[in-house]
């Protein structure tokens, strides 16, 4: 197809529309809802990074533009010749010009607009500067000193059914995972060792649940946990996640008690010994420290992570949540 290259541990969910030229590495994962990805002509998604379109939030990404190892772009718009580094978050409604720059670990928040030739750092991101001819002249030697662009040339790829198959059971010991008949794990999930996994819950692509002999690792009903995230947990150590919760892609999490109806946005760490309350919201990018406690119906956001807000109402589910395949 045009010289587009997916390799094999890369993951396209849904209907996917790429330009000529495209790489996608291995670990990364593509998911569009109702035809929402879009991705142009020689663009790069490197290792583990995880782009999301949405129907309320379609993705749309330029020509020539590269993410970098672990990103997250969930319903973002970002232009041609974009240099994305390692760890950057895009949250929903994100618009970004052409020719940017972002630091790692850049998290740019839902709604906001950076313009054309901008460097962006920080969590949340910042504008610090203008490109310079030094910053010009690094994004054309990244891309083989041509910067030209082209029309889009549009490759459809789209999963069928036939190729979605269930994740991978491992034992370790005398333990194995126990899933609910209702559950799903995506054919790139794993489960290891001493894991539960309770009604209609979606183990997403790529997610890692390794209840080795530090477990137990117990997930309840209509649990969504999303890709490239890992569940682990250090030793005399137990991971509860309650029912209704939904954790983001590329999160970690480490033992801990997360309540009912808690949303976990993208890239969140959170540490062994924590207790997250009923009906919290933790933003992307928060780290939760060991031992930290949180009450119900908390929003916590930071680097660690603090108590910004409390919500008045029970929240729903995000448009990102894994619904449907097409």
């Amino acid at each position: 197809m045009n010289n587009i290259d997916i390799r094999d541990s890369a993951k396209l969910i849904g209907k996917v529309r790429l330009g000529n030229n495209v790489y996608i590495a291995q670990g990364a994962i593509l998911r569009s809802t109702n035809d929402s990805l879009t991705i142009g002509n020689s663009s790069w998604v490197l290792e583990n990074s995880v782009i999301i379109g949405t129907p309320e939030n379609p993705t749309k990404v330029g020509q020539k533009t590269i993410f970098g190892h672990k990103c997250v772009a969930i319903g973002a718009e970002i232009g041609d010749l974009c240099e994305i580094g390692n760890s950057t978050i895009f949250l929903p409604g994100c618009k970004v010009g052409n020719m940017c720059i972002f630091g790692e670990g850049t998290i740019i928040p839902a709604n906001t607009i950076i313009p054309d030739n901008s460097v962006v750092v920080g969590r949340p991101g910042r504008i610090i500067r203008k490109l310079t001819e030094d910053d010009k002249a690094m994004i054309q030697r990244m891309r083989g000193g041509n910067i030209d662009l082209t029309n889009f040339a549009e490759n459809i790829i789209e999963l069928s059914e036939e190729e979605i198959s269930m994740g991978k059971l491992y034992n370790y010991g005398d333990k194995y995972p126990i899933i609910d008949d209702s559950a799903y794990l995506f054919e790139s999930a794993e489960a290891t060792g001493d894991v539960q996994i309770g009604k209609n819950s979606v183990i997403g692509a790529g997610v890692r649940i390794v209840g080795d002999s530090h477990g137990p690792i117990k997930i309840g009903n209509n649990v969504h946990i999303l890709e490239n995230s890992v569940l682990h947990l250090l030793p005399n150590n137990e991971l509860i996640i309650k029912d209704n919760v939904v954790i983001g892609p590329n999160s970690m999490i480490h033992g801990t008690i997360i309540g009912e109806n808690t949303i976990i946005e993208s890239g969140v760490i959170i540490s062994d010994n924590s207790v997250i309350g009923e009906n919290c919201l933790i933003k992307s990018g928060t780290l939760i420290k060991q031992r930290d406690v949180f009450e119900d119906n908390t929003v916590i956001e930071g680097f660690p992570g603090k108590a910004i807000g409390k919500l008045d109402e029970l929240q729903e589910r995000p448009d990102w949540v894994i619904r449907e395949l097409r």
